[in-house]
């Protein structure tokens, strides 16, 4: 009896044993469950975070690369510009360095003329005092046949095409002509349409004489470009209306290479008209002319006869009018 209650017991005890053991297990894989949860969330949310990080990494290295891109094709495009620039400061400087050696070369030629020029000059003058005398003086006061007893002078000057053609010639005869009186009371400018050089002037003012205003004139003369009808007759015209005065000695001195009015005698009439000759036959405002000859003349194209009818109404005009005429031959 005691055998069969001692197996017994064991046999209990070893089921409390296993289910003890079993329990066990049950609690382990109880708080394993719990635990894996919170090892596997936070590890997702970093990957998450981690990975949105670096695709904002991504879009900033995106960015840049895009601005760096637009800013590499602007600097290409500004590198063209300035070397374009380069290019044409490289070809004015050319045109300039040619221009100042023609100068050069042109101001030592000029020198060496006005030495020799000084030079007859003192030659003459001792020999006109041998021959003429200490106190002699020039009766007509004239230079190169164009009397200079004028107080004020007006040049109108055709401004047309064909005289721009040759218009650095006309500039240097206009300051020949300048030069001839040293100081005059007043001078005026007109183009052959009548008006003047400075619009800015008011009508019948003359522009004072001085070394800076000649200066001013022949730098605006150099650029001057204004409509014309290749005809002197309106600013010679318009010269004498605006500025005629009885006690003044007024010199007209007329540019042109045309002339394309239909007829000499009724200009010349009408200067008769409007400048009056005293008892003597001498009218108060002298004409002269100088006449250049057209530049784009064509002998079977008839495109010279405008400069033959300038030549016969230059001639009438200055005869009438106490002045000179100049024809200049072709350069």
């Amino acid at each position: 009896m005691r055998r069969v209650r001692s197996g017994s017991e064991i046999s209990l005890a070893f089921l409390d044993v296993i289910c003890c053991g079993f329990g066990a297990i049950i609690l382990l894989l109880m708080i394993t469950k719990q635990d894996l949860p919170e090892v596997l969330e936070p590890s997702l949310e970093e990957m998450a975070a981690e990975l949105a990080r670096r695709q904002q990494e991504i879009n900033e290295i995106l960015g840049i690369t895009t601005e760096l891109e637009r800013v590499k094709v602007e600097t290409e495009t500004d590198l063209e510009i300035e070397l374009q620039n380069l290019l044409e400061l490289q070809e004015e400087l050319l045109a300039l360095t040619s221009k100042f050696d023609n100068l050069r070369e042109l101001t030592v030629e000029q020198q060496a003329v006005l030495a020799d020029l000084k030079d007859a000059k003192q030659q003459l003058t001792q020999e006109m005092i041998r021959l003429l005398g200490v106190d002699y003086e020039r009766k007509d006061q004239t230079i190169g046949g164009i009397p200079v007893d004028s107080e004020f002078i007006i040049f109108v000057i055709d401004t047309s095409g064909s005289m721009q053609l040759i218009w650095d010639w006309v500039v240097q005869k206009f300051v020949e002509v300048l030069n001839i009186y040293p100081e005059v009371k007043g001078l005026q400018v007109l183009n052959d349409m009548g008006e003047p050089l400075f619009r800015r002037d008011p009508p019948g003012i003359w522009l004072q004489d001085t070394p800076s205003r000649r200066d001013r004139i022949i730098t605006r003369m150099r650029t001057w470009n204004t409509y014309s009808n290749s005809s002197p007759v309106e600013g010679v015209t318009k010269a004498i209306e605006t500025y005629y005065d009885p006690n003044k000695r007024i010199s007209i001195y007329v540019f042109g290479d045309d002339f394309t009015g239909p007829s000499v005698e009724r200009v010349v009439d009408y200067v008769d008209t409007i400048n009056l000759a005293d008892k003597h036959g001498n009218r108060r405002v002298r004409i002269h002319a100088i006449g250049f000859p057209n530049p784009v003349y064509v002998p079977s194209a008839g495109s010279g006869y405008e400069f033959y009818k300038l030549s016969m109404l230059m001639r009438e005009l200055t005869v009438r009018n106490n002045g000179t005429f100049v024809g200049l031959p072709r350069p």
